[in-house]
């Protein structure tokens, strides 16, 4: 933890000098702290790690993508940038994890309740039925599939350059691009190379393309969280929204947090909630029934089946190992049930 705060932190943020500076969490990859002012109180990450810029970009322009369409669902990024002594920052709300009563760091809280009374179901579905923005550039009728920046799925940096195909989006700048960072990291495997690339010619065109997917209707691009395992979800207490003191805490929120965000259909982040578990049956049951699935309904398990696969490769090609046997399995129950005969 500094004993001082790096100045380029000091001036994103408008504020002459810190009055407390507390410890708060951490990792391999980020050094984390606390500012308390007398009128705010801030996250900050601080790391000089390869890929430090990307990752802190890409979080700052997700968190606020989210917290833009549904405000109690995760904090808000007041900035990211280059520290002047080296390396990079990110800067955002504090959110205080954890249900009720006086937290670690000494947070006053002022109520144990639930602030806005919604759901992680209910915030999840408002989130995946607000339409995207439309990138500058692009015209409003022509809906873009993709994020204004890169972002990181674990260490993974992800191209999201837009495309107005989902299908096209998914198989080139998810499935295909995964498979060369797995090759890139692992060696090349001719094996699992066919059977991705089996995958976009044969199976993604018969379940994702476009007049397919949605039907008559077809889909819209909406902010998706884009890594939305367990472990980024908790329930937890803005500090300073809304008018309270710099180190007093709102009512209990269901969150989330560390996200990889792109313009998307609302499944793909199904992939991976269905990989790890701990999204009940009593939180698919909610969701459905503010948001059905997409059409054609009887497709619905072998959407996320695909979707799921990518982040089997993403985690074959950070820690190798069994997780090629994941998505093998994956990949080839779909290719047996839509692959070219």
């Amino acid at each position: 933890m500094p004993s001082s705060v790096d100045p380029a932190i000091l001036r994103a943020l408008s504020i002459e000098e810190a009055s407390k500076i507390s410890r708060h969490g951490g990792s391999g990859f980020a050094s984390t702290f606390r500012i308390t002012t007398p009128s705010t109180s801030v996250f900050v990450k601080t790391s000089s790690s390869a890929g430090a810029a990307a990752m802190f970009e890409g979080e700052h322009a997700s968190l606020n993508a989210i917290h833009n369409a549904v405000p109690s669902l995760c904090p808000k990024s007041f900035a990211w940038g280059k520290l002047d002594s080296g390396g990079y920052f990110l800067a955002t709300e504090f959110l205080e994890l954890g249900g009720s009563g006086l937290s670690r760091s000494g947070t006053r809280g002022r109520s144990a309740g639930h602030g806005s009374g919604i759901s992680l179901a209910e915030k999840l579905a408002k989130l995946h039925t607000t339409p995207a923005p439309t990138p500058h550039g692009y015209e409003s009728d022509a809906p873009q599939y993709g994020f204004p920046v890169t972002t990181c799925c674990g260490d993974t940096p992800q191209d999201n350059t837009f495309t107005s195909s989902w299908a096209d989006f998914f198989a080139n700048r998810r499935l295909l691009a995964i498979l060369a960072r797995g090759e890139e990291n692992n060696g090349r495997d001719p094996e699992l190379r066919r059977t991705v690339e089996r995958t976009v010619q044969e199976v993604v065109p018969k379940l994702l393309g476009d007049g397919h997917l949605g039907g008559k209707e077809g889909i819209r691009p909406v902010v998706v969280h884009g890594d939305l395992w367990s472990g980024n979800k908790g329930q937890g207490r803005f500090v300073g929204r809304d008018q309270t003191s710099a180190d007093e805490a709102g009512a209990v929120e269901d969150v989330i947090f560390d996200p990889a965000a792109c313009y998307a259909h609302n499944e793909y982040d199904f992939g991976i909630m269905n990989m790890f578990g701990g999204f009940p049956s009593t939180f698919w049951k909610e969701y459905h029934s503010a948001v059905p699935k997409t059409e054609p309904q009887s497709e619905y398990a072998d959407r996320v089946a695909l979707y799921e696969s990518y982040h089997h490769l993403n985690h074959y090609a950070i820690f190798g190992g069994s997780y090629k046997s994941g998505a093998m399995s994956l990949l080839n129950g779909l290719l047996r049930k839509y692959g070219d005969k």
